[in-house]
């Protein structure tokens, strides 16, 4: 009996000293789990809520300018018409109580309503180039579609 007592105050001991590591190694490893608060961050939008790029009106005009000779003053006209039709577009793409039927058409009327703004500025040269330009677009797309 002398023998076992000695032992099991040991194991006794042990025990007791491995429960108080072990819940004090549960408590850091919790703490080291946590995020820091000014980590968490909002989940990345899906790629349907993000375009594919980001328009560029002054890219788009130089483009522009390039393929149909524009004058400056042409230039400083169409610009402006560029960005308000991307942010438009930017805007009706985003608004998601819009069915996708409604959101097509919506966008198709955009479009079409900048680029008669933009027909208005060009001389009847650069109109024809710049309907082969759209003409040539649509049917790359629906060739990469196909």
């Amino acid at each position: 009996m002398r023998s076992l007592f000695p032992s099991l105050a040991l194991g006794t001991v042990a025990l007791g000293s491995l429960l108080i590591v072990g819940s004090g190694s549960a408590l850091l490893a919790q703490d080291q789990t946590a995020p820091p608060a000014e980590s968490v961050q909002s989940p990345a939008p899906s790629s349907a809520q993000r375009p594919a790029h980001v328009p560029n009106p002054q890219h788009q005009t130089k483009k522009m300018a390039r393929e149909l000779g524009l004058t400056p003053d042409q230039q400083s006209k169409i610009e402006p018409l560029l960005a308000d039709r991307d942010q438009q577009l930017q805007s009706v793409r985003s608004d998601t109580t819009l069915l996708q039927k409604d959101r097509k058409v919506k966008l198709r009327a955009i479009r079409q309503d900048s680029d008669s703004k933009i027909e208005a500025l060009l001389s009847d040269t650069q109109k024809q180039q710049y309907e082969q330009i759209k003409q040539s677009r649509k049917a790359n797309k629906q060739q990469q579609a196909g």
